[in-house]
């Protein structure tokens, strides 16, 4: 009998004799086995988890035949079908889907949905965790939009900032900062930059957008509001330089536990929720929520309040995060990397792009789909490969006729990149109902030359 398996009978033994759960034995035992290293300081279990630490680990399997998974859309890249097809091969997959507007991203693609028996992969919620969505609708007349242009130009331009490392001159406050960031080393490193950084909007494909949001009769009384047209301001972003931090940081602890993993699939390792790294990521990644909801909590508050406006609808989802859900009769853990919760009932936001409208939704509930839908249009094209087949002479050409004035963006974010709303809507119409449209009219977004957060 090996060391490890000797001190694992010891282990056993003296949790007998100590009075444990006899029908939790087969549990203890491999949580100590998950993660040794949790363990060195437990007086009934560090002799069992030194001797495991002492042991070679055998190497699990990472590759399999993959768990089902259904895509959505038409002409999905061969990439992305092998990325999400990968995902679906780690020993910890329950099941998958991906998104209509799906394009290759980093381990699984944007717009997948991986559901993990419990375990958390730091990236398939993403770099810019809790990357969310919100829409206010203001007591403001729509005809602001073209009467009162500049004094609109002004309200975004005074209340919001964008680019790396953007910050406000006179720090904004929150409540979010009144909770726990040391929860992990990371955000209690980063709180002071996260301060720093509270309300604004970071770079890539971040926006905030004025524009007119239609109800159509008769009006979903959800909604509370009424038929016809309506001022409302959208924004898209996350958790700033913090959230990619905590990636950063938790990702390279994942890929450091699965050595075993090949090439191809070490930006899907994962941690167990049983370990501390697990839980701390866990709750890094909660805390991350909170802190995005905060900053478009304050750039929609600024801009009402410079505006002198009554807020008359709030809505607001997020993506990039995990969620803990029950599916297919079992509990397991939700990554949405690109998309939207969709379960029965409960309310999204779809965008478009800067030219191209948006959709307020209500989810059916799909069970194939993970109750999910897309989280926008998707990109047609890399940021390299836009920078280098358009050019703003054609960008400006296109906003003019959509009737919509740009305050700033990238070259790499124009109207041509993305794919068509309408035919992503129609593709995922057994996901969702749409229950009005936004269609942007005033637009910022990160000037051009500044590297992507998302």
């Amino acid at each position: 009998m090996g060391e490890a398996a000797h001190r694992g009978v010891d282990f056993v033994t003296r949790l007998i004799l100590g009075g444990g759960d006899r029908t939790r034995l087969r549990e203890e035992v491999e949580a100590v086995i998950r993660d040794p290293q949790a363990f060195l300081k437990d007086p009934l279990r560090r002799d069992f988890a030194k001797a495991l630490l002492g042991s070679p680990r055998p190497p699990e399997t990472p590759l399999r035949e993959p768990v089902p998974y259904r895509p959505w859309g038409e002409g999905l890249e061969p990439e992305v079908l092998q990325q999400m097809e990968r995902a679906c091969q780690l020993p910890i997959a329950v099941a998958g889907a991906l998104m209509p507007d799906a394009h290759v991203g980093y381990g699984l693609p944007i717009g997948g949905v991986l559901a993990t028996d419990n375990a958390v992969v730091p990236y398939a919620v993403g770099v810019d965790i809790a990357c969310r969505m919100k829409m206010t609708v203001l007591d403001l007349p729509v005809r602001d939009l073209e009467r009162k242009a500049e004094r609109l130009k002004k309200a975004i331009e005074a209340e919001t900032r964008f680019g790396v490392g953007s910050t406000f001159r006179d720090r904004r406050e929150h409540a979010v900062l009144d909770q726990d960031w040391s929860v992990s080393p990371i955000t209690r490193q980063n709180r002071d930059k996260a301060w720093s950084q509270l309300g604004t909007s970071g770079s890539g494909n971040h926006f905030v957008e004025l524009g007119i949001f239609t109800v159509p009769e008769p009006g979903d009384p959800i909604l509370g509001l009424a038929a016809g047209e309506h001022l409302a301001l959208l924004s898209h972003s996350g958790s700033r330089g913090t959230g990619a931090q905590v990636c950063d940081f938790y990702s390279k602890r994942a890929a450091e536990l699965h050595p075993e993993l090949p090439k191809e699939l070490r930006r899907l390792a994962w941690l167990s929720l049983d370990t501390a790294d697990g839980q701390e990521y866990w709750a890094a990644m909660e805390l991350m929520g909170r802190y995005a909801a905060a900053n478009h909590d304050l750039i929609h508050r600024h801009i009402a309040a410079h505006l002198g406006a009554e807020v008359l609808l709030d809505l607001e989802n997020h993506h990039n995060f995990a969620w803990k859900e029950n599916h297919f009769g079992k509990d397991v853990i939700v990554h949405r990397k690109g998309a939207t919760p969709a379960g029965e009932g409960v309310l999204g936001i779809i965008p478009g792009s800067m030219a191209a409208p948006g959709f307020v939704v209500r989810g059916k509930g799909q069970p194939d789909s993970l109750r999910s839908a897309s989280h926008g249009a998707g990109r047609m094209m890399s940021r390299k490969a836009a920078l280098a087949a358009f050019t703003w002479e054609k960008a400006r050409r296109l906003l003019k006729e959509r009737g919509v004035t740009l305050l700033s963006a990238g070259l790499d974010e124009v109207p041509m990149v993305y794919k068509d709303i309408h035919q992503v809507m129609a593709a995922q119409a057994d996901l969702v109902e749409v229950l009005g449209r936004f269609d942007p009219k005033l637009v910022k977004m990160a000037p051009s030359g500044e590297p992507p957060e998302d």
